[in-house]
């Protein structure tokens, strides 16, 4: 996604903070609720949060789900990870979130 571009207008929560959120380990909307506000107004934000959780890397267009499904089948460093999935291997900002995927194993 482009920018930092505004997801919910009722708590003024935007892209940059719900990515921040899924670092710090939110992977549920109920989890990106707590940690940001987002969702929590008129819930209109739910569905472009719930692609936003879904997505691990823009660049390759690979999912939370596979990026999970790497980690589970061995895949224990953000290289690998990438190797695997191609997450990580253009702009590189998701490798964070790879790492924290790799952390909790979710």
């Amino acid at each position: 996604m482009a920018g930092n571009k505004m997801i919910c207008m009722c708590k003024q929560v935007d892209y940059i903070t719900i990515r921040k959120a899924m670092v710090e380990g939110a992977r549920t909307v109920e989890e990106i609720k707590e940690m940001t506000g987002a969702g929590t107004g008129c819930g209109r934000c739910i569905g472009e949060i719930e692609a936003i959780l879904a997505s691990v890397c823009g660049c390759k267009q690979t999912s939370l789900a596979d990026v999970v499904e790497a980690v589970k089948n061995g895949a224990d460093t953000v290289e690998k990870v990438g190797e695997v999935t191609g997450a990580g291997t253009a702009c590189g900002r998701c490798k964070g979130l790879i790492q924290n995927v790799i952390d909790q194993k979710r």
